[in-house]
């Protein structure tokens, strides 16, 4: 599924970023888990393999029914791939619901100390930081 057949015989620590979180993926759905929990998937990632990554683990929730659940820091690609997004301050969820309608500026800036402009392209939340509030 994950055409990774390629890595089976190779040691975890001589692969890359990007192999590793999809081994990672594969033990989950070898398990046949309904709920995958992911820490980072894309730290350290180059913007490709961060895509791809992305890509996969939305494919899975799409047509396998899996529910994935992503610790990202990311917001444009929580914005991009997530159904629901669960924001945190000092451990505690501010706020919960679509991107679209959790991720504001007034949010940001008041979570994150940071003056964003969010605009849409392609039908898609798009986050601009500007700059760090002081």
């Amino acid at each position: 599924y994950l055409n990774i057949d390629d890595l089976a015989l190779k040691n975890f620590n001589e692969l890359s970023g990007g192999q590793q979180q999809k081994v990672v993926i594969a033990r989950a759905l070898v398990q046949e888990t309904e709920i995958i929990i992911l820490d980072e998937p894309i730290s350290n990632l180059d913007i490709r393999h961060q895509i791809e990554v992305m890509e996969i683990v939305r494919n899975l929730v799409d047509t396998m029914g899996i529910t994935a659940i992503c610790i990202i820091h990311d917001l444009n690609i929580a914005t991009r791939y997530s159904d629901k997004v669960v924001v945190l301050n000092k451990g505690k969820a501010v706020a919960v619901g679509s991107p679209q309608s959790v991720l504001t500026e007034e949010m940001i800036a008041s979570v994150y100390g940071v003056e964003a402009q969010l605009t849409t392209v392609n039908d898609e939340l798009l986050i601009i930081p500007n700059k760090v509030k002081y």
